[in-house]
C-alpha cells in the first residue's frame, strides 16, 4: 500500500460522522420547511431531539437513568404526524422505521411480533452505517479496482523480452502501465473487452422454508454459511467501463470491516434510533366496548408493545439491541377512543402528548406554495423536463385550496392528502397531452381553469367520494 492510501485512510478514519447538534429553534427552523403549522408538535419533538444529544454529554451513571420522554401525536389523518417523524429522523441523520400497530399480534396468535420493530430498526441502522463506510472506502477501493484492471490489461508477469521469458524490465513494465492508465482514464480502451472473475456466494440463494422468517429467528443465514462455504468466483467478460465498476465495487466490500459497522450500527440503534408507531388507536380498546374478543387481542400488543417501550433487550441478527434509549413517537386520530384509554403502564411510558390541529385553507395555500417539496413546485419541476413552464395564478391556488377544505368537511377529512387527488385531477389532461398535442412554452393555471376542470365533481358530493 502507498503511502498517498495510507494518508487516506488516516483522513477518513478521523472523520466525524456525528450527528448535528442542532438546537431546538434551530429542528423547528428545519420542519419549517416543509411542514406548515403544527408548531406544538414541533416544538417537542425538537426538545425531544436536542435531549438526546444532552444525556449523551451527562457524564457518570446518571447517563444511563435519563429516559427519552417518548410522544403520542393525535391528530386526523394528512395533518403531518408522518412527515414530522420522518423529516426528525432526517435532520439527526438517526436510523428511523416507520410501522403500523395494526399489523403487530399478541404472542400466540399468527402475525408480525412486536420485536421485529427493532430487528427492521437494527437492519436500518446497518444500512446506514455501510453505506457511510463504502463511502469512506470509495476511493481507495477506486485504486485498487484501477491496479487489477492493469493487472489484466498489463499482466505484472510478462516478460520485458519475448525472446528471454526469464528477463523482467521492472521500469519498462512500470512506464507501460502508467500509459495504459492515461489512456484507460480518457476513455481510450472503452469498447475494449475483458475478462474479469467476480466472486460469487454460493450461500445467497439458500432458503429456510418454515413459519418463521430469519429476521424473526433473528439469525444470519447467509453469513453463517459464507463462513462454512468457500466462495466462488466466476469469469465475466465485459468492457473496461463495466469492469472497473465491477471490480471497485468488489473492492469496496472487502475494505469494510463488517465488524465495525455493525458495532457502531448497535450504537447508533440503541442511542438515537427513532421508531414511529402509527395508528396506535387503533389497538386501543374504547371504554364501552370493554371485555370483547377483538379488544382483548388489542389489549394483549398493547402489552407486549410496554416492555419494548419501557426498556428491554432484543435479539437480532446482528446481536442484542437494548431499548431503554430509542425514541417512540406514537400517532393516531383517536376518532373513537382516547389516549387515556390506552392500558395505564403504556400511558406512562408516553408522556408527551401533542395534540395537531386540522388544516385549514389558509394552511392549504402555504402548503401548496411555502415548503420546499411542495405539490406545485413539484409539478413544475415535472413539466420543466419537456421545457414546458406551469404557472398558478394566485386565485387558482385559492379556489383549489378552498375546494380542498369543503370537500374534506362534506366528504372525508384527509388532511393535505386531499390536495394530491385534487392536482391530479385538475392536471391529468395537461400531463398526458404534453409533448404531442399541448406544445406550449407556458402554461398558466388560473381560477377560470380550475372552476371548469372541479365544478362537476365538487358540485356532486356523492361523485367526489370517488373522484376526490
Amino acid at each position: 500500500m502507498s503511502e498517498n492510501q495510507i494518508e487516506i485512510i488516516k483522513t477518513l478514519q478521523n472523520t466525524d460522522n456525528s450527528d448535528n447538534h442542532l438546537t431546538p429553534h434551530q429542528i423547528v427552523s428545519e420542519l419549517d420547511k416543509y411542514i406548515i403549522g403544527q408548531n406544538a408538535a414541533k416544538k417537542s419533538v425538537g426538545i425531544a431531539l436536542r435531549n438526546r444529544w444532552r444525556r449523551q454529554n451527562v457524564e457518570g451513571a446518571l447517563r444511563n437513568e435519563i429516559m427519552p420522554n417518548n410522544i403520542i401525536m393525535i391528530g386526523p389523518t394528512g395533518v403531518g404526524k408522518t412527515e414530522i417523524a420522518r423529516r426528525l429522523a432526517s435532520i439527526a441523520q438517526a436510523p428511523f422505521v416507520k410501522v403500523e400497530a395494526t399489523k403487530f399480534t399478541e404472542v400466540g396468535y399468527v402475525g408480525r411480533d412486536v420485536e421485529s420493530m427493532i430487528r427492521e430498526l437494527a437492519e436500518r441502522s446497518v444500512q446506514v452505517v455501510k453505506e457511510e463506510h463504502r463511502a469512506e472506502k470509495q476511493v481507495l477501493a477506486k485504486q485498487f479496482a484501477e491496479e487489477r484492471l492493469l493487472d489484466i490489461l498489463v499482466p505484472p508477469d510478462r516478460p520485458a523480452d519475448p525472446n528471454n521469458p526469464n528477463h523482467f524490465d521492472m521500469t519498462e513494465l512500470t512506464e507501460t502501465r502508467e500509459k495504459i492508465r492515461k489512456l484507460v482514464k480518457k476513455g481510450k480502451f472503452d469498447n475494449k473487452e475483458v475478462e474479469i472473475d467476480i466472486s460469487s456466494d454460493s450461500s445467497a440463494s439458500m432458503q429456510v422454508v418454515g413459519p418463521f422468517s430469519l429476521d424473526e429467528m433473528g439469525l444470519n443465514i447467509q453469513d453463517m454459511m459464507s463462513n462454512i462455504m468457500p466462495k466462488k468466483t466466476k469469469k465475466r467478460k465485459v468492457k473496461v467501463p463495466d469492469a472497473l465498476r465491477l471490480l471497485e465495487k468488489e473492492e469496496v466490500e472487502k475494505l469494510i470491516d463488517m465488524d465495525a459497522v455493525i458495532l457502531e450500527s448497535i450504537r447508533r440503534a440503541e442511542n438515537s434510533g427513532i421508531v414511529f408507531i402509527d395508528e396506535i388507536d387503533k389497538i386501543v380498546s374504547g371504554s364501552s366496548s370493554k371485555g370483547t374478543g377483538p379488544d382483548v387481542s388489542r389489549e394483549g400488543v398493547q402489552r407486549d408493545l410496554l416492555p419494548i417501550v419501557e426498556g428491554s433487550t432484543v435479539n437480532t441478527k446482528y446481536g442484542q439491541i437494548k431499548t431503554d434509549h430509542i425514541l417512540f413517537i406514537a400517532s393516531g386520530a383517536f376518532h373513537v377512543s382516547k389516549p387515556s384509554d390506552l392500558i395505564p403502564e403504556l400511558q406512562g411510558r408516553f408522556p408527551i402528548r401533542v395534540e395537531l390541529q386540522s388544516l385549514t385553507e389558509e394552511d392549504f395555500v402555504k402548503i401548496l406554495t411555502i415548503p420546499e417539496n411542495a405539490l406545485i413546485k413539484q409539478y413544475q419541476a415535472l413539466l420543466k423536463s419537456e421545457s414546458v413552464n406551469l404557472i398558478f395564478t394566485e386565485d387558482a391556488i385559492k379556489h383549489i385550496s378552498s375546494t380542498a377544505t369543503i370537500i374534506n368537511a362534506e366528504v372525508t377529512n384527509i388532511g393535505a392528502r386531499r390536495l394530491h387527488t385534487i392536482m391530479t385531477t385538475l392536471l391529468e389532461d395537461i400531463m398526458f397531452d404534453i409533448p404531442e398535442i399541448i406544445k406550449d412554452d407556458t402554461i398558466t393555471i388560473d381560477q377560470k381553469f380550475v372552476e371548469e376542470k372541479l365544478s362537476k365533481i365538487t358540485k356532486n358530493m356523492d361523485y367526489s367520494k370517488f373522484i376526490l
